[in-house]
């Protein structure tokens, strides 16, 4: 990333729009981390940015919504400074890739374990991505 180069999360990066969440979920692939489930595939559709993301936090984990609140922010945080190998790699390969990350843990995790679990998932994407990309 280049100095001064703003580090943003606007809302062609957010995944919106039943029919995409809706095929995610039908012929998505998923793996796990150790805080996250993450559903991803490869949209057949033009998206307007080389990844989408969308964030889901348990109510059956997290009976508040301020918990959950607090789980997502930290979350998208640590992908908003986290993106920019994410967004390399896809933009070399030629990729574009929707992916949902639900939270697994029953506890309220702090911002590192958040932070090293979101960059664990952000380099297995990158390797799924290309198996997957390199076999169509």
């Amino acid at each position: 990333m280049e100095k001064g180069e703003r580090q943003t999360f606007s809302r062609n990066e957010r995944l919106r729009g039943s029919s995409l969440i809706d095929d995610l979920f039908k012929t998505g692939n998923f793996f796990t981390t150790s805080l996250f489930r993450v559903i991803w595939m490869i949209p057949s559709e033009q998206i307007p940015s080389p990844a989408q993301i969308a964030v889901s936090v348990p109510k059956r984990a997290f009976r508040h919504a301020n918990d959950r609140n607090l789980l997502k922010r930290r979350i998208r945080e640590s992908y908003r400074r986290r993106k920019q190998s994410l967004y390399s790699f896809l933009i070399e390969e030629d990729i574009r890739l929707i992916f949902i990350l639900i939270y697994r843990s029953n506890r309220i995790e702090d911002f590192s374990a958040i932070d090293r679990s979101v960059k664990e998932t952000i380099d297995r994407l990158c390797k799924n991505a290309a198996m997957r990309h390199g076999k169509s």
